[in-house]
């Protein structure tokens, strides 16, 4: 087969499925179907500008939290991954001679600290905790390290 051949041969199959298309009858969707839909395309959540009702409620929240969590909280929640098995060098639980060396790099335990925070290496900040406080990353640190501030 040549070339010119195979090039219309591609269009005569190209034209015949957009032929096929553009005059296909859309398929009518029965009332469960456009419900479906219609939740699989709603927003997921608005705009409030100030003034308006909506935005009378913003800022409400709820919080259940009596104090900063332990240190072995965090650790369970957020370090293990990583701190348990030593996942890309980070020193691993009660590993004292790792954890030595990583408090002899930073210099002392609030550069420590301050590393645990900002990310360091391939550890992104704050380990993924996002909601810790500063207080409870140092809980974290003490509890897997041993060490104390």
């Amino acid at each position: 087969m040549s070339r010119v051949t195979q090039i219309r041969t591609l269009i005569a199959l190209i034209g015949g499925l957009f032929s096929i298309l553009a005059f296909a009858k859309p398929v009518e969707l029965d009332e469960i179907s456009r419900k479906e839909v219609a939740e699989r395309i709603a927003p997921i959540g608005s705009v409030c500008k100030e003034g308006e009702e909506c935005a009378a409620n913003v800022g409400a929240t709820v919080s259940t939290t009596s104090g900063p969590r332990s240190g072995e909280q965090i650790f369970n929640q957020f370090c293990t991954a990583c701190h348990t098995s030593g996942l890309l060098g980070a020193p691993k639980k009660d590993d004292k001679a790792a954890w030595e060396t990583k408090l002899s790099a930073a210099g002392d335990f609030s550069k420590l600290l301050g590393n645990a925070i900002g990310g360091i290496g391939s550890m992104p900040p704050k380990g993924t905790c996002m909601d810790c406080s500063d207080e409870e990353m140092s809980n974290a640190i003490e509890f897997m390290s041993g060490l104390k501030p």
